[in-house]
């Protein structure tokens, strides 16, 4: 919630819902992206990490408790976020760095593309990993190690492209963290303007989905550095933000593209890779609402283009999240869908579900194939104590790397998804429909894998 009221910048809401009506004059987007961050913090309910940045953000916003990404890997993901596409649409179906070479279609239009039309200013800074920058031409593109991980430098970039000139902006702020950095997450170097905090790996968190092993809280506590890094980060780009007078003219949206970087947890469809932190500030909004819709990172493409008064040259299959940001339960919003097929090039792996609040059926496309583990966790002292003890958390080792066809989870009752119950006869019905409802959200996304189904 920013208070400062600028000369002829008021926005009004009515009890329930964002007066289209009563856009500022000028409307900036800030949109900054977290780099494999879990729910973990003080605001998603993880306090031994701290984030006062992050906090202070929910706390003057909205945060969805119930918020999911479509797919838990980076260069997916971060597409789905641009486009409002999934990734099954839109064509970038796994990473888009070296021999992956995966693309985005060049038909697609993502926010920078039609924010550039409109008038606006765009600016990438920090971590891309979609391509091809035709499909994705921001106006400023500042990548590599000097805004990577160096979050002050990447606060002072967009700073400077905040106050460029008085034209709206459009700002991705893309954080290298929390992501692994070969081994280990790049704690050792000294990042100018930003206190190191290390954390004592018996305070850490032990995830359900990860064994309780010394090899794993010594990587969870690596990770925690990692958070509370990119937190700092963002406390210093709402700052430049502040500092340019442009705070309340702007909406801030925070999210992480996919699930932390361990086994269990990131490229997988389960909770764990896939829901996620999302925070959306709005200038003089209601603070502090936690808001329990279901929502997912196809709606974000369309908040944008409704807080900036553009539009998609096509149908997005997604909503805008403004008109439910001071409802802590909207009614309709009860259902997303999730759709994953490459990480790395060679991890074919494509799965497909449907979530509500009750029940999850994962649709493993591609069941008689190993499960593939991604390259960074491989190697990670995690993985290592994973299959030294032969079990990812309360699953097996065996179970999680030999899927069958269907998962079907009562979520409510089974949050950590271990008890399938796909041949319970009992659900039969439940399983079918909720088959028949995916089928039909593939069929009408032009999911090429719906030919899959016989459809």
């Amino acid at each position: 919630m920013r208070l400062t009221i600028q000369l002829g910048v008021l926005i009004l809401f009515s009890a329930s819902a964002w007066c289209p009506g009563a856009v500022p004059a000028t409307r900036n987007v800030l949109l900054m992206i977290g780099d494999d961050h879990g729910l973990d913090g003080g605001c998603f309910g993880n306090p031994a990490v701290a984030t006062p940045n992050l906090d202070r953000l929910a706390a003057g916003g909205t945060r969805f408790a119930s918020a999911f990404a479509t797919v838990s890997s980076c260069s997916p993901s971060r597409s789905v976020i641009l486009t409002g596409l999934y990734s099954h649409s839109n064509g970038q179906y796994g990473l888009a760095h070296a021999a992956n070479n995966q693309v985005t279609q060049p038909w697609v239009w993502s926010l920078p593309r039609i924010l550039n039309q409109a008038g606006y200013r765009t600016a990438l800074i920090g971590k891309n990993h979609v391509q091809p920058k035709e499909v994705y031409p921001y106006q400023l593109d500042v990548e590599g190690p000097s805004v990577n991980r160096n979050v002050s430098n990447l606060a002072k970039q967009a700073g400077e492209f905040f106050a460029k000139d008085d034209r709206p902006f459009f700002v991705v702020a893309a954080f290298h963290d929390p992501h692994r950095a070969g081994k280990g997450f790049a704690n050792d170097p000294t990042y100018p303007d930003v206190k190191k905090t290390e954390y004592d790996p018996q305070a850490v968190r032990v995830p359900e989905f990860l064994p309780d092993d010394p090899q794993v809280r010594r990587d969870l506590a690596e990770y925690y550095q990692s958070v509370n890094r990119m937190d700092q980060g963002v406390g210093m780009v709402l700052a430049e933000l502040e500092r340019c007078g442009k705070a309340d003219s702007t909406l801030v949206i925070y999210v992480s593209d996919n699930g932390i970087p361990f086994p269990g947890a990131k490229t997988n469809l389960y909770d764990a890779g896939i829901r996620l932190p999302l925070i959306v500030d709005i200038p003089r909004g209601k603070g502090g609402v936690i808001s329990g819709a279901m929502v997912s990172w196809i709606d974000i493409a369309p908040t944008v283009l409704e807080w900036t008064g553009t539009k998609a040259p096509y149908e997005l299959p997604g909503r805008s999240l403004l008109p439910i940001l001071e409802q802590e339960n909207p009614t309709g919003w009860d259902e997303i869908y999730a759709s994953h097929v490459f990480h790395e090039v060679w991890m074919y792996y494509p799965m497909r579900a449907i979530r509500t609040r009750k029940y999850k059926l994962i649709w493993n496309l591609a069941h008689e194939l190993d499960w593939p583990v991604a390259s960074d966790i491989a190697g990670s002292p995690s993985q290592k104590a994973v299959e030294r003890l032969g079990n990812v958390g309360s699953r097996s080792l065996e179970t999680y790397r030999h899927r069958p066809e269907y998962e079907l989870y009562d979520v409510e009752n089974d949050p950590q998804e271990l008890k399938n119950l796909a041949d319970d006869p009992q659900l039969a019905k439940m399983k079918s429909e909720l088959l028949e409802r995916l089928k039909k959200r593939m069929k009408d996304t032009k999911d090429p894998w719906a030919g899959r189904t016989g459809e």
